[in-house]
């Protein structure tokens, strides 16, 4: 970094909570992050939808056949449809990927995927689709890298954080083509 270069520089994986939300201050991101016991499904967060408000979210780890792998960071109400969201992407088939390999890319464990979770990939091994649905929403919420809290950030610094890890965000539509 040049002297007159004042973007700040990603953390280096594996990246915590703590370091996460630095970032985010570096970056100027404003954001807001509520503890919460630790939830697995879209049912058990409920509550924290009822607490907090915008866009909430979940978030797939994907493998193709030839080991090509996606994050997809989905609106909660989408209904993800892999067999055309793989056409879409010009991908295979896809499957979902194992936990040792969400740990190995992502640096997160089953339960807590989430968009944040690109900050540990700087190889850009996994690609990153964003559901434009989400994208609808000013605020949107994921995890902060485990799942016993939520932290919500407006939708434009979550692609101002895409873009601070060297990457350009794509943003498709997972759902069903009505004529398929």
């Amino acid at each position: 970094m040049s002297d007159t270069d004042t973007t700040p520089v990603p953390p280096r994986p594996p990246v915590s909570r703590e370091a996460l939300l630095r970032f985010f201050d570096a970056l100027e991101i404003a954001h807001s992050t509520v503890d919460h016991p630790p939830v697995f499904t879209v049912a058990e967060s409920d509550q924290i939808k009822a607490d907090m408000p915008g866009g909430h979210t979940k978030n797939l780890f994907l493998k193709d056949k030839k080991n090509n792998l996606v994050l997809v960071s989905a609106l909660q109400s989408t209904d993800v449809d892999l067999k055309g969201l793989h056409r879409k992407l010009g991908l295979g088939r896809f499957s979902f990927g194992k936990a040792d390999l969400l740990e190995e890319t992502l640096g997160v464990t089953p339960g807590s995927v989430t968009a944040f979770a690109i900050v540990n990939d700087p190889d850009k091994r996994v690609r990153f689709v964003i559901d434009k649905a989400l994208m609808e929403h000013e605020t949107v919420n994921f995890h902060p890298l485990r799942n016993d809290a939520t932290t919500a950030i407006s939708s434009a610094d979550l692609l101002r954080f895409v873009r601070a890890l060297g990457r350009e965000p794509e943003i498709a539509d997972p759902e069903a083509d009505p004529q398929s």
